[in-house]
């Protein structure tokens, strides 16, 4: 039983499949198809059954599945450390798409001023798709807005931030200074894909007071949706911290929640069993530098009574 037998097997548990597991890897499906059999002779039992088209793990599979993990895990580890000896050290930093557009390639130059000859690779998607490829050791350190459920993923809340209601000038509530709660019902809404942290806390918002939207776009692209808001009449839910020039030139009116329903906290998180690098150090005290929110002068309120 080798290394190379076990991220076969993890691979396959997560992908469902020989065949997707081998594109996964990069290699040819009786390649990985021999090293469960022979992972499977070496444990004297079956690891996978297959109902259907897909394969499920067995009890023994499910046993094997997080000390597989644990040991791949800690092996990239050790090739990570003993490969930075003397060469330039690297930071696989993931991002969520508010984080990712308004603050990622500014954390990213402070890094590299306090580490010149660091060498960042930066991957930028939804919370839900970070938290995995954190789990499988796809990225080192990630920086979210939305919530991490994972018990193996340690969180340490830092930025503050905060959503606002958004209308262009020509939505009706351009010029209003107040607006309530349930004005937004029936009202078209530009809102984020499954997934997005952003959704999420916006959605458990429209549940809390029982609000019926129109969503009317859908995009995982915060510009996209500010685009829907400048030109099309939309309305959306994001973050201050996206839309600064846009407030500044009044093209955009923004309405705080009253409650502090929308306030949240940008995240850094890191597997708890990660070697910590001096890169992922200065990440931390960097994104305490952000940690303050500049709110405009003048913002629009939604009320709650």
């Amino acid at each position: 039983m080798t290394i190379r037998h076990l991220t076969v097997f993890a691979a396959v548990a997560e992908q469902g499949s020989m065949s997707a597991a081998a594109k996964h890897l990069y290699l040819s499906q009786p390649t990985v198809s021999q090293a469960v059999r022979e992972l499977e002779a070496h444990y004297n039992g079956l690891l996978f059954e297959r109902l259907g088209k897909k394969l499920y793990l067995t009890e023994r599979g499910k046993l094997l599945l997080p000390h597989a993990r644990e040991m791949i895990r800690q092996f990239q580890q050790l090739e990570e450390l003993m490969q930075n000896q003397g060469q330039s050290s690297t930071l696989k930093l993931g991002s969520t798409l508010t984080v990712g557009t308004c603050l990622t390639p500014s954390i990213i130059l402070d890094l590299q001023k306090k580490i010149p000859d660091l060498d960042v690779y930066s991957f930028v998607t939804n919370t839900q798709n970070i938290e995995q490829k954190l789990l499988r050791s796809e990225l080192d350190a990630a920086v979210v807005e939305g919530e991490i459920h994972s018990p193996d993923l340690v969180v340490l809340p830092i930025i503050d931030d905060c959503l606002v209601l958004a209308a262009g000038k020509k939505h009706p509530f351009y010029r209003r200074g107040r607006i309530h709660v349930q004005e937004l019902n029936n009202q078209k809404f530009a809102v984020r894909e499954y997934g997005s942290g952003t959704r999420q806390l916006f959605e458990d918002y429209t549940l809390r007071h029982d609000l019926k939207i129109r969503t009317a776009w859908e995009a995982n692209s915060p510009q996209a949706l500010l685009n829907a808001v400048l030109y099309n009449q939309m309305l959306s839910v994001m973050s201050i911290r996206l839309m600064h020039h846009e407030i500044r030139h009044r093209s955009v009116r923004v309405f705080c929640n009253e409650a502090g329903e929308w306030n949240r906290k940008f995240k850094l998180v890191y597997h708890k069993n990660k070697f910590l690098t001096p890169a992922i150090f200065e990440l931390e005290k960097i994104l305490h530098t952000y940690q303050q929110l500049e709110l405009p002068s003048v913002m629009g309120v939604l009320e709650q009574e």
